[in-house]
C-alpha cells in the first residue's frame, strides 16, 4: 500500500489576507527603519509564495533567492520554498533542480518527497495537455490540407 504524502499542502494552500497583511505590515514597517531581520524576510517571502498571484510568487521567490545567497545558515529552509514557489509559477525544470538539491541533502524529508510528486504530476499532466494540443492541430491541418486538395482536384 503506498505512502500518502500529506505535506506539500503548501503547494494550494494560500494565507488568509488578514495572515498576509500581518506579514506585510511586519515587512515594511522593519524597511521603513531601514533593518529588516532575515526572520521578518522569509516570513514574508513564504507569504508571497503561499500567495495565488503570480506577481506574488515572483516576489516571494526573490526574497527567498536573496536569503539563500545571504544566509548560509538558512539555505535548507529556502531550498523547499524556492521549489515551491518555481512550482506554482510553472517552472516546473527549476522546482524539480531546486527540489532534488534539498532531497540530495535529506533524502527522508517527506515535504520535498511530496513535492517532487507533485511536480512529476504536474509535468506529465501538462505533458498529455500538449500532446493533445499537438495532436488537435494535426489533425486540423490535414482536415485543411484534404480540403484543399479536394477542391483542387474539382477543378
Amino acid at each position: 500500500m503506498p505512502i500518502e504524502l500529506p505535506y506539500a499542502a503548501d503547494a494550494e494552500e494560500s494565507l488568509s489576507f488578514d495572515d498576509f497583511e500581518v506579514l506585510r505590515l511586519q515587512y515594511q514597517k522593519e524597511l521603513a527603519q531601514s533593518h529588516v531581520t532575515v526572520q521578518t524576510t522569509f516570513n514574508y517571502a513564504w507569504g508571497l509564495v503561499k500567495s495565488p498571484t503570480r506577481e506574488h510568487q515572483v516576489e516571494g521567490v526573490r526574497l527567498l533567492q536573496e536569503i539563500y545567497r545571504a544566509e548560509p545558515s538558512r539555505r535548507r529552509e529556502c531550498l523547499y520554498y524556492l521549489a515551491l514557489g518555481h512550482y506554482k509559477m510553472g517552472n516546473y525544470e527549476e522546482a524539480r533542480r531546486l527540489n532534488a538539491l534539498l532531497l540530495d541533502k535529506e533524502p527522508s524529508n517527506l515535504q520535498a518527497q511530496s513535492l517532487a510528486s507533485l511536480i512529476d504530476q504536474r509535468v506529465t499532466r501538462e505533458g498529455y495537455i500538449g500532446m493533445a494540443i499537438v495532436g488537435g492541430v494535426a489533425a486540423l491541418s490535414t482536415l485543411a490540407l484534404a480540403a484543399i486538395v479536394r477542391r483542387a482536384s474539382r477543378k
